[in-house]
Formats: C-alpha cells, structure tokens, sequence
C-alpha cells in the first residue's frame, strides 16, 4: 500500500527548523529523477518543478521540519539548557532521548526534578519547559569539545508499524513530504495541465517562513497545503471534538486558525474524492495554522487554494499515529486533483468582468 522504508527514513531523518540540511538532502535524492527541474532557494526551500502544458503554476507545499529544540547554554556540570524550535507539551519530554547534533551527534536524555523530591504543589501541575535539561553522561569539558551554543537537537525515535498504522517522531510532516514525493512518482510518466511546483518547505514550524517566501517567488494560480491534522477520537473526547476521525480517509481542509480556505477549491477536492472513490473527511480546525496560508496570502496575485490533511493522533507529542489507508487516500486525492484541475470552472458564479475573473488586467 505505501513504501514504509522510504516513510520511516523520512521521518527518522533530523531536520530542525532551519538545520533541515538531512532531510533536504534525501529529498533532492528521492524527487530529481521524477521532475524536469529542481533548485533551492537562498532559504533552503526545493522546488520540484514538472512542466504542464500551460503555463499556469500550481504549487504544492509540505514543510520538511520538525519540532526540536536549540541549545542555549551548557552549565558547569557539563547538563545542557535549551530552547524549544516549534510547540511543545512539556509533559511529553520527560526522560525522552534526544540526539544533540554538534561537531557530531550525541544523545541525551531529557530530565527534570524527580517526583520524589517534588512537593505537593509541583505534583499536580507539568513544569514549565525552562525547569527541563539534557544529560549526555559527560562532563563540561567533553561537552563542549563537541556542543556549541545553537546546535539544534531533534528527538531519537524509530518508526513502528502498529496494526495498520506507523508511530514515529515527526511523522508531522514527513508523512507529507513522503505523500509529494509519492505523487510526483506517479505523475512521472503523465501529462499534468499545469506547471507543477513541488515545494519542500522550511521553517514551518516556527510561522510558514520558507512557504511565504515560495509563493511570493512562484505566484501561483493555484495552491495546495499538504499537512498533518488533529485525529482526536480518542477515550474521553467527544465527537465534535474529533476534528477528524483516524482511518476516516483524507481530509479535505475547510478552515483552520490561520486560512479559511477558498470555497472552489474545497468544493473541487470534494468532487474529485466522491468522483474517484476516494475515501475522505472535512476538517475544521479551530487552532493552528499550515503552510496553506502561505500558499494563499503571499503570492503577488492571490491563489485559489486549499489544503489536504492527513489525520493524526498525537500531534506535537513524543510519538505520533498515523493510518496507512489516509496516507494513501492523501496520495491518490492529490494526483487525481493535479491531473485534472483544468477541467473545473474556478469562476466566480454570477459575475461577468471584462478580462476575465483573476487576470488583473493592469
């Protein structure tokens, strides 16, 4: 159904907000044969571009980093303070091993004060992040041969496979850059309408940087985020809470905190998934933002855009869950819409502007 080897290198790969050196190199590896041009930007962007029979862009975003951590201090007994590179929930850190990334990559362990020595009132509340420190077993000295203030540090987790699912650490968002490289794959001997622009995205994490400074660079007409979304159908939590359901097939982004996205487009992914037999969900997203936003604001014309999202089950926690089937839904969801994007009307119903709805006409 899908290429776990190639999913659990990608996810097991660093790449912090702006350290996305490993993962922009396996991509490079993983898309060049597929694509009739690829670069990178000042910023570390890649642009996967195939060339469509007209000229009009479409751009597809998937941000290669991961929640991770940055080192800001490295104390007398050789412990490590850092600071924190996307959300985290502190409770998750707790003895979690990490991989400082230095002169060469070390572990460490995450630790905090013991439960035993806390008091009453510590016990029934997490402590903040800056109570937390990392402990490579090594004295100052040895540390510092190799650690320097700014290396980034990323979790050390291996992707598992769980019945019909795959665990791993920052399976948000490799399981996206996983899905456009798949796609890419399968365009590879096709006919696309338009051109097609790939982009790995950087520093998503930290505010949709590298995907504001791509679509100010392409302009697209078009636009597609591809990110991970809340699967909260867990004990306890309501069905309204849900966002969406794990197993329930791709979601077709409606709104989230930072995009309500273009009505066309949710309507055209809507048609294209029920036309295909596609196994699909809406989202709505109360909280927090992708790439997508990105995509639809910064280019210099605007762009009918709109996202499909991958359900997940602890999302921004040490391991996360994702459903096999989802992630092919989400595979065959955006090819289909690739491949057949110039046969949708995209006009405004009931107006008639001379030079035609989009063209500026300056």
């Amino acid at each position: 159904m899908i290429d776990i080897q190639l999913l659990k290198e990608i996810c097991e790969v660093a790449g912090a907000p702006g350290f996305e050196q490993r993962i922009r190199e396996l991509v490079v590896r993983e898309v060049r044969p597929l694509v009739d041009k690829i670069t990178v930007d000042a910023m570390g962007n890649i642009y996967a571009i195939k060339r469509g029979k007209e000229r009009k862009k479409v751009m597809i975003a998937a941000h290669m980093d991961e929640i991770s951590f940055i080192v800001t201090h490295i104390d007398d007994e050789g412990f490590i303070r850092f600071h924190t590179l996307g959300g985290f929930d502190p409770k998750t850190l707790t003895s979690q091993r990490v991989i400082i990334h230095g002169k060469e990559d070390i572990y460490g362990v995450m630790g905090c004060k013991p439960i035993h020595i806390m008091s009453p009132a510590e016990r029934t509340k997490p402590l903040p992040i800056t109570e937390y420190f990392i402990d490579t077993g090594m004295k100052k000295e040895e540390v510092q041969a190799i650690v320097s203030i700014g290396d980034p540090i990323t979790r050390d987790r291996d992707l598992v496979e769980m019945g019909n699912c795959v665990t791993c650490k920052s399976i948000d968002n490799r399981v996206s850059v996983y899905i456009l490289i798949e796609t890419l794959k399968a365009l590879q001997d096709k006919e696309v309408p338009y051109d097609v622009y790939g982009v790995f995205t950087v520093q998503e994490e930290v505010g949709l940087r590298g995907a504001i400074s791509a679509a100010h660079a392409i302009n697209p007409d078009f636009g597609f985020g591809l990110d991970v979304t809340i699967a909260f159908d867990v004990p306890a939590a309501q069905p309204h809470e849900y966002v969406t359901k794990l197993g329930g097939g791709t979601a077709i982004k409606i709104m989230d905190g930072s995009t309500i996205c273009d009505y066309r487009m949710v309507k055209y992914l809507k048609k294209i998934a029920t036309e295909n037999d596609i196994k699909w969900q809406p989202e709505i997203l109360p909280a927090g933002g992708t790439d997508t936003a990105g995509i639809q604001r910064y280019g210099k014309n605007g762009a009918i855009t709109g996202a499909i999202s991958i359900p997940l089950r602890h999302i921004h926690q040490t391991i996360e869950l994702a459903h096999k089937q989802d992630i092919a839904d989400s595979i065959q969801l955006l090819t289909t819409a690739l491949e057949n994007i110039d046969n949708n009307n995209w006009a405004f119903e009931n107006i008639d502007l001379e030079g035609g709805s989009g063209d500026l006409g300056f």
